[in-house]
């Protein structure tokens, strides 16, 4: 789960909710001072054009409004709008948002920090239904342990994935041009539901400058990076060049909800989710958590009021999305999260909220109370990681309360005390976009070539033709989700009904399929691993609870998609 990769193209509401109250006969508040957003969420069954009106009727404009979840962006002066809010039946909670920034250099180090990147070293008779053709694997599929750790490579010689299947990548963006990605790509679906901040109100740096007139990048682009890392994992296309993901015939679909500074914030997150159930995807991974909190607790007592409000709209508008989206047939993939700890004993909350700076302060986290968006929201199919010996990564977080299965997510300091300890194979290969290699100084933008740090940290290039694609080595519980991602998408593909050009599968039933056909691993014994071998301290110590069946570093075992399309039916 990248954390963070995204810091802000909408902003971030950072102000008091409050509960309506019934409406009196007492004076309006006065409205003074710059126009500011907010953040206005509706009360539960109450239609979003009661509140528009509310809205309006106590001076504020709204700029967007997300039906499904009753979620709307409105600006109004600073002094005076929440407190008029008050006094309105049809609106549960209303806060300031704030759009606040850090540099670029924070957010490459927040990026190597949540996806733990090494920086040291860098059936036919259903309707519709066809015959798929097999596919076949890739020049630089060799490198790919992942792959063939999961069984791509035999599934695909059954079922390679349908291009009528549509799976949502909610992430930074996705570039659309990769050679990998075009095959693929679906333009037509394709949305970005952010916009670049170039810097925030006080100067400092959000995105940087703007890259497309109206601070708006195209829905086939990737100023991160990691958005396209994690579509080719899942479908990058099996064309003879570069690499090929876990199921190479199915459709990307770019559902952009992250900014380019790294960040996840509520409205853009809450529309890409409410769109994909609208546009009919099938399949939608994630691997982030909404800002500015890690953990969004109703009332820790570390907390000021208008932080728990804040945390209370996150809480309630992500679980009214998610549910949304399942409900229209959507199966999430979430990935479990880089923080080394078990979901149902976590640890404490050191980092939030995790903007503006300085703001950040410790909180004892009560389980009970406090939940991480999306992964403990409903609905959300939970991916740990584990490296090429199998083993649990040391960074992945695990536990019998949110994990459901186990992928693929690179771990570069697996195999300690032989040659391969701290090595780049031991990570994820796949999709890099030119521009963001060559903004990290690792491909001359003069001559196309990866230079020496791009070389040392593992990039490469493939061409073919007048075409090149650049490929890169990351690693983190982001890389494993894709995989289990590229699995449901196979599920899809073979189980699911086809009409009118489209697939749909009941997301339980894939879920099902999924958990059931995963290639069962037991706990490692000792149960108790401790990673200080690795350079890691106690805090990553993790002991695995559960049996061979179901446990909480691999869940209900490693995804197998040749299981899953040849045994999957059992299940239904």
């Amino acid at each position: 789960m990248k954390r963070k990769l995204v810091l802000a193209a909408l902003p971030v509401v950072l102000g008091a909710a409050v509960v309506a109250a019934p409406a009196t006969a007492a004076a309006q508040p006065e409205l003074s001072g710059k126009t500011v957003e907010y953040n206005v969420l509706a009360a539960d069954g109450v239609g979003v054009k009661a509140v528009e009106r509310a809205v309006e009727r106590a001076g504020g404009d709204v700029t967007r409004s997300n039906a499904a979840a009753g979620l709307l962006t409105v600006t109004a002066p600073e002094n005076g709008f929440t407190e008029r809010m008050r006094s309105v039946r049809e609106v549960l909670y209303a806060s300031r948002s704030v759009t606040v920034g850090h540099s670029p250099d924070a957010r490459k180090a927040r990026v190597a920090d949540q996806d733990a990147v090494e920086k040291e070293n860098r059936g036919q008779g259903k309707k519709g239904k066809r015959k798929p053709a097999p596919a076949g694997m890739d020049p630089l599929d060799g490198q790919l342990w992942g792959l063939t750790s999961v069984r791509s490579d035999l599934a695909r010689t059954e079922q390679p994935g349908d291009r009528r299947v549509k799976v949502g990548v909610l992430d930074t963006g996705v570039d659309g041009s990769h050679p990998d990605i075009a095959p693929n790509f679906d333009a037509r679906l394709s949305r970005n539901f952010t916009h670049d901040i170039p810097v925030d109100e006080n100067g400092n740096t959000v995105d940087g400058p703007c890259e497309f007139s109206g601070c708006v990048d195209p829905a086939n682009w990737d100023d991160g990076g990691h958005g396209t890392h994690v579509a080719g994992t899942i479908a990058a296309a099996a064309n003879g060049f570069g690499v090929s993901g876990v199921a190479p015939n199915v459709s990307i679909v770019n559902i952009r909800g992250g900014q380019d500074s790294g960040f996840f914030f509520l409205q853009p997150v809450v529309d890409a989710l409410t769109y994909a159930g609208d546009a009919g995807l099938d399949v939608v991974n994630m691997s982030f958590y909404v800002d500015p909190w890690l953990y969004n607790c109703a009332d820790n007592p570390a907390d000021t009021p208008e932080q728990q409000a804040q945390q209370r709209m996150t809480l309630t508008a992500m679980t009214r999305a998610l549910n949304y989206a399942h409900d229209k047939g959507v199966t999430q993939v979430v990935s479990l999260g880089n923080n080394h700890e078990d979901h149902g004993d976590p640890h404490d909350d050191l980092g939030s909220p995790n903007f503006p700076d300085g703001n950040a302060h410790p909180r004892d986290i009560d389980n009970a109370t406090c939940r991480v968006m999306p992964i403990e929201g409903p609905h959300s199919i939970g991916v740990s990681a584990y490296g090429p010996s199998m083993a649990k990564a040391d960074y992945s977080s695990y536990g019998l309360e949110r994990i459901s299965v186990s992928a693929p997510g690179g771990w570069f300091r697996d195999y300690f005390g032989t040659p391969r300890f701290r090595t780049n194979e031991n990570m994820i290969l796949s999709t890099y976009p030119k521009n963001v290699g060559i903004a990290e100084g690792m491909i001359d933008p003069a001559t196309g070539e990866v230079t020496p740090d791009g070389v040392a940290a593992g990039v490469q290039k493939a061409c073919q033709g007048d075409a090149c694609g650049y490929y890169q080595f990351l690693q983190g519980t982001s890389m494993a989700s894709p995989h289990a991602s590229g699995v449901a998408a196979l599920i899809v593909s073979e189980y699911g009904e086809y009409r009118g050009g489209k697939a749909s599968m009941d997301p339980d039933d894939v879920q099902r399929v999924l958990e059931e056909t995963a290639f069962e691993r037991p706990c490692p014994t000792p149960r108790t691993v401790d990673y200080l071998d690795e350079g890691r301290d106690d805090s990553f110590t993790a002991t695995c609870a559960g049996d061979a069946e179901f446990n909480g570093f691999y869940g209900h075992g490693n995804v197998d998609a040749w299981a899953a399309v040849t045994m999957g039916d059992k299940y239904l």
